[in-house]
């Protein structure tokens, strides 16, 4: 087994340069990377971070906005990405007849009822969510934001919805509330993203992140593992892509193969594989093993609708899945950007 051993050379640890509003990290004089803030896991977690920033946990509520995608030709109705949900990422339990406050009420009294919740991050998800007129996207934002129990925004989109006007007003939620852009990459190889039908390059995302990063924002990339036609090196490359730009945060998220996608005919046709669990945990490890401990994990798994779910059907278990990534990563006595 791999092991990723911590060696301290001497007793002297120095402090790193400061990463704004991020967790204080230490790296002691051998060149290994330490947090304090990890919550005893052997990675640096979103929601240890949110936890420590406001006191307390933070639930993020998804909302339905009512964008669309360019990649489905301004409608709802286009084919989209071969992987794409008909309803947009992330739209189970989502109602979208309600307005956006609706929404947010409405999960507000969920995560109240079950977890004594006090504080809220309002995730636009579904579609693209900076594909709008500045005006038309600051009504939107400022109306969850006017939700009483709001501490921040967190808004979903691609690399082609960000033109300079948008990225200006994203800079001003960063500058007024906590924010976070999170952007859809998937794969850093244009092969892929053309399988895909993103309808843009790894060039575009370059160009959408650099110009977010000028203007200060936070970033969260989202990938996806088990892509068709990568192999384990491929994602990989991906995750040093990420490691090379030291992204602030990112998505992991397992290749889900659903009913009613263009993906999902594939499958059907016995044309995509799937990783196997063992295989996903082995590489949930390396990535993180990668990525330097500075960056944000905002999730290692998910798990699809289960009336839905083609393949691969132990992701239900994500709980499971979570535990089994954890116990890899002691077996190895591994952590976050111990090969960074």
């Amino acid at each position: 087994m791999r092991k990723c051993l911590q060696i301290i050379a001497g007793p002297k640890v120095i402090s790193m340069p400061d990463r704004g509003d991020q967790d204080r990290l230490l790296v002691t004089a051998g060149g290994t990377w330490h947090s304090r803030s990890m919550s005893e896991k052997p990675y640096h977690s979103f929601s240890a971070h949110l936890k420590q920033r406001f006191g307390g946990r933070v639930h993020k509520i998804s909302v339905d906005a009512g964008f669309s995608c360019p990649n489905r030709g301004g409608t709802r109705h286009e084919a989209g990405c071969l992987f794409c949900d008909p309803d947009g990422s992330g739209a189970v339990g989502i109602e979208r007849h309600l307005s956006i406050a609706e929404q947010l009420e409405a999960g507000k009294e969920i995560m109240t009822r079950k977890y004594k919740a006090k504080h809220f991050l309002a995730y636009f998800q579904p579609f693209s969510n900076t594909w709008g007129a500045p005006e038309l996207l600051r009504a939107r934002y400022d109306e969850a934001l006017d939700v009483t129990g709001m501490v921040g925004l967190a808004v979903g989109t691609r690399p082609d919805c960000l033109p300079p006007p948008v990225l200006d007003l994203l800079a001003e939620y960063h500058r007024r509330t906590y924010f976070w852009l999170e952007l859809g990459l998937q794969s850093c190889h244009d092969r892929t993203l053309a399988r895909l039908r993103r309808g843009h390059d790894y060039a575009a995302f370059l160009a959408a992140y650099q110009a977010a990063k000028e203007r200060g924002l936070r970033v969260c990339v989202h990938l996806i593992l088990g892509l068709p036609g990568e192999s384990h090196a491929d994602m990989l490359d991906t995750v040093a892509e990420m490691a090379r730009l030291q992204v602030d945060g990112v998505k992991l998220h397992l290749l889900h193969i659903l009913e009613g996608t263009a993906l999902g005919d594939l499958y059907r046709r016995g044309e995509v594989p799937v990783l196997q669990r063992d295989a996903y945990i082995q590489l949930v490890a390396d990535v993180l093993e990668r990525l330097p401990a500075t960056t944000l994990i905002h999730r290692l798994t998910g798990d699809g609708p289960r009336q839905r779910l083609l393949a691969p059907l132990w992701s239900l278990d994500k709980w499971e899945v979570l535990n089994a990534i954890e116990n890899e990563m002691a077996l190895r006595n591994s952590h976050q950007g111990c090969r960074f």
